[in-house]
């Protein structure tokens, strides 16, 4: 029971594998000791079980159990609140919940989070609590709850309080406002709290409140247990760092790096920089120039990787950490005048001044979340100490420090905020995977400390595993229906962590397996060479259009010869045999059984090409280019070094050779891309440089400076051009496209999955709470499928799939390559693969299933374009040669609905225009 609710709540809310292993870590403390779930219990008791599952525990460090996972900053530790809760609620039936958070910034993100139908809301995904929403109780409106009305009805309740409050009030020795009386309810809040027999405390930011007065009254409220969440798991004393003993699940921050889940820091300083040769004022003003140089080229990086892969533009911003206010203001004064830069950050800089306290600095911490906005102007802020918890924006690209500080405090402040992924997974361009802090004057302390062994960056620490997207996997090949009944094939090569067990079994045991209808060994070798024969016709469409004209007599005694011709002398064996026992093989009958076979345990799919006709043009319409980064005018080298890999890149200024004029600088680095041509297209490639040139030139920049600018970034903007240059291209052929079909049909290629290691094969029609899993799950139990095994990306599919089980004639889901449809991306053409192929009574259905949100991207309508276009050419080569008309559907994922019926999905066909080209 525990097991499937645990799988539900990891699969609804898409959890991470950290995630996963953290829920996993709960699932296994409360299955070893229950009596966790009562108020009569021995803690001492409890603790000394749980030891025996956690190496890493000591000590629960409270007068309750309290169990603390210390997952990296940037993972996802506000998830793993909601899916605690939801799996304490579904399976033990606990209805109320305490949260604690540290400050007043994340306690009104707590509460924006737990309230439904907001962005981030922690239970999206979660069917029982879209019925039963549970109720949020904060320490602003706790006495104006009606705390007994919904309890017949089975209500959540989650209590969000903000502890700093709590110390204010106990100051002198006063109880805190939760724990007056209150008429209504006779007692207190706080009485009625620690009265309930189903309380459970969650801590966000456990580190911060471990000591403090307010905790102590947070103990009175006899929790069932604690869930401790935090990124450092120590407290600070005056002997150094402290760290927790009830830690039982540790991710760090290496370990986050290493998987992918946060940005990679790196270390910048100018190449043979030398601090002792410049003053304070020069070495703050070279920091400054150097981090907002890197801004520009970042935002740069940023916009080309936003429009070649059609996903949301990031605005960074960049960081500074002033050494007081004072110093703050001098700095906003500085960067806002016309001196830096002619005065072009005017209005994009912000300051926080940090000698403001409690809730005014608080307030103004909360206003920092615009920042996020790419509609909001702010690209510099200007902070006395690095921000606090909660602030998790994901664009914080650059970070400034001009306050003195150790290198492992630089390191560690530093990387506490700025590591979030603004598209929630690394995409592959150093750029805009990487957190830059400019330390020229620190840079080789900076290096040494991060290769220390005890560095964040560097330790590796005890990580309890749990089953998850890490677990082993094992490689299986699936291959058809069609070559297993034939004998031709050994079926799914399953490995034994696969094959074993009554859900494998049961699942290959489907009511329509297939069934060898050649069984001697003698038919089987001839069955190879009709095989490799038919293989033949498919080169040959004027001939053989369709596969069913294989059945066709004259094709047949075609097929007969060829295959008697190659079964050599020294073969003739097979048709004659060698002794009395041996049986002779009707070669007729096995030629007839293998097309049959063939041809019913197939879809045709054509090979179809565009060939142009005549002449072929191409090249790029004129247009106006869109914003470009403020870079500024330096000859100086920035050198990046990432502080986990130390691999290093290099920001290269002027690189010597001087063009005769600005445009050229962008010309030349545009006439290096293989679709530009610059004898045919060379007016629009100055027309473009010219706009750029003009837009450098109008900021007041000089001649000189021009040339410093596109001297050194040249390469960058002729890349940030280019992708949009892609937007306007266009091709012509004189004489049109001739569509070539250079095969009627194909055989059906193996499929290749990876799976997980010791999961049983699914039937299609089990209900999988594991949502999240489906990726690493095998799937059997088909009776019209060309394939004895599936393996879906999503429930989606397998609901889909579902349906072609019921309303289909057959369908299968198409290996890589074989339909070769290719799409357009920027100047990439990947392959596209269809989610499903299916044919019914009156047509073949292409079909794709796709997240409504995904719809109307760049990338999903790309592939529509393409996969459309090829339907209608399939469809006026199969319908001449008498089949069946093809259709290309893009079907939103929460229109899959088992109560449809597939023919209710025609009206999410794609439609190309007639005369238009991929």
């Amino acid at each position: 029971m525990s097991t499937r609710i645990q799988n539900h709540v990891t699969g609804r809310l898409s959890l991470r594998p950290p995630q996963a292993d953290s829920l996993g870590a709960l699932v296994r403390a409360l299955d070893a000791a229950p009596e966790m779930l009562g108020k009569q219990r021995d803690v001492g008791a409890i603790l000394s079980t749980l030891k025996a599952q956690f190496p890493t525990l000591e000590d629960f460090e409270r007068e309750f159990p309290s169990l603390c996972f210390a997952l990296a900053t940037g993972v996802g530790k506000t998830r793993l609140m909601g899916a605690f809760i939801a799996y304490l609620h579904l399976a033990h039936g606990i209805r109320n919940f305490f949260v604690l958070a540290p400050n007043l910034t994340i306690y009104d993100k707590l509460i924006a989070d737990f309230t439904p139908n907001t962005a981030k809301y922690v239970f999206k995904g979660i069917g029982e609590f879209a019925i039963n929403a549970p109720r949020v109780i904060t320490g602003d409106n706790y006495d104006q709850q009606n705390v007994t009305g919904g309890e017949l009805f089975g209500e959540i309740r989650i209590n969000i309080f903000n502890i700093s409050k709590i110390n204010s009030e106990v100051r002198g020795g006063k109880e805190p406002r939760i724990k007056r009386m209150r008429e209504v309810l006779g007692d207190s809040y706080f009485n009625h709290l620690a009265n309930l027999p189903d309380l459970v405390l969650l801590m966000d930011e456990s580190h911060r409140y471990r000591a403090q007065a307010g905790m102590r009254a947070i103990n009175e409220l006899d929790p069932l247990f604690g869930l401790e969440l935090t990124a450092t798991p120590f407290v600070e004393s005056g002997k150094g760092q402290v760290p927790f003993k009830n830690v039982v699940v540790d991710y760090p921050l290496a370990r986050a790096m290493a998987d992918g889940f946060v940005k990679e820091p790196a270390v910048v300083t100018q190449r043979n920089f030398r601090a002792a040769d410049h003053t304070p004022e020069q070495l703050e003003r070279i920091k400054l120039e150097d981090g907002v140089r890197l801004h520009e080229s970042t935002k740069a990086e940023l916009l080309t990787y936003a429009r070649e892969n059609g996903v949301k533009a990031i605005k960074p911003f960049v960081l500074v950490i002033a050494r007081d206010t004072s110093h703050a203001g001098q700095l906003k004064s500085l960067i806002e005048s016309e001196a830096f830069h002619g005065g072009r950050y005017r209005d994009k800089v912000i300051q926080v001044d940090s000698s403001r306290s409690g809730a005014e600095e608080e307030a103004m911490i909360q206003a920092l979340l615009n920042v996020e906005s790419a509609d909001e102007s702010t690209e510099i802020v200007i902070h006395v100490n690095m921000l606090k918890e909660g602030w998790d924006v994901t664009n914080l690209y650059t970070i400034v420090p001009l306050r003195a500080a150790n290198a492992r405090t630089l390191i560690e402040q530093s990387i506490g905020r700025g590591l979030r992924l603004p598209y929630g997974e690394r995409t592959g361009v150093e750029a805009v995977d990487r957190l830059s802090i400019v330390a020229h004057d620190r840079f080789q302390e900076i290096v040494d400390e991060a290769n220390r062994g005890d560095s964040p960056i560097r330790m590796k620490q005890l990580i309890l595993e749990a089953p998850g997207d890490d677990a082993p996997t094992v490689s299986v090949q699936v291959q058809p229906n069609g070559w297993a009944r034939l004998g031709l094939g050994d079926g799914p090569t399953i490995p034994a962590s696969l094959a074993g067990g009554d859900g494998s079994a049961s699942a290959l045991r489907s009511a329509d397996a297939p069934h060898p209808v050649l069984v001697t060994e003698a038919e089987i070798d001839v069955a190879r060479v009709v095989r490799e024969v038919i293989a033949t016709y498919e080169a040959r469409p004027s001939l053989a259009p369709t596969s069913a004209a294989l059945l066709q007599e004259g094709l047949q005694n075609e097929i007969r010869e060829e295959v008697r011709k190659r079964l050599s002398p020294a073969q003739g064996q097979l048709l004659e045999g060698v002794d009395d026992q041996a049986p002779q093989v009707d070669l007729t009958r096995v030629v007839d059984t293998v097309t049959r076979t063939m041809v019913g345990q197939t879809i045709d799919i054509p090979r179809i090409a565009l060939v142009p006709a005549g002449e072929v043009t191409s090249g790029f319409r004129p247009f106006t280019l869109g914003p470009l980064p403020n870079y500024q005018p330096g000859q100086r080298e920035i050198v990046i070094q990432a502080l986990r890999t130390s691999t290093r890149t290099t920001l290269i200024g002027e690189t010597g050779v001087r063009e005769r004029r600005p445009e050229d600088y962008l010309v030349k680095a545009l006439v290096d891309f293989d679709d530009v041509d610059y004898f045919s297209q060379s007016d629009l490639l100055y027309d473009l440089a010219g706009q750029a040139v003009a837009y450098y030139r109008s900021q007041g920049h000089s001649e000189d400076e021009l040339h410093q600018i596109l001297s050194a970034h040249g390469g960058e903007l002729g890349r940030l051009i280019h992708a949009q240059m892609a937007e306007h291209a266009w091709e012509e052929a004189s004489g049109g496209y001739d569509v070539k079909v250079s095969r009627g049909f194909t055989e059906l290629r193996a499929c290749n999955y990876t799976a997980a290691a010791g999961q049983p094969i699914r039937d299609l029609r089990e209900t999988i709470d594991d949502r999240g899993g489906i990726k690493r799950m095998l799937f059997g139990g088909f009776k019209r499928c060309l394939y004895p095994l599936q393996k879906f990306h999503s429930d989606t599919e397998r609901r889909f799939a579902l349906l072609l089980e019921r309303d289909a004639l057959k369908w299968f889901k198409p290996a890589k390559g074989q339909f070769q449809i290719y799409y357009t991306v920027g100047h990439e053409q990947p392959e596209y693969v269809p989610d499903f192929v299916a044919e019914l009574d009156d047509r073949i259905l292409m079909v794709e299933t796709k997240a409504r949100t995904d719809m109307d991207s760049h990338d999903v309508r790309a592939k529509a374009v393409a996969a459309a276009t090829w339907c209608r050419h399939a469809t006026e080569f199969s319908v001449a040669a008498g089949g069946k008309p093809w259709a290309y559907l893009l079907v939103p994922h929460d229109e899959v609905d088992e109560s449809r019926q597939v023919v209710d999905f025609k009206r999410f066909e794609i439609r190309h225009p007639v005369g238009s080209t991929v």
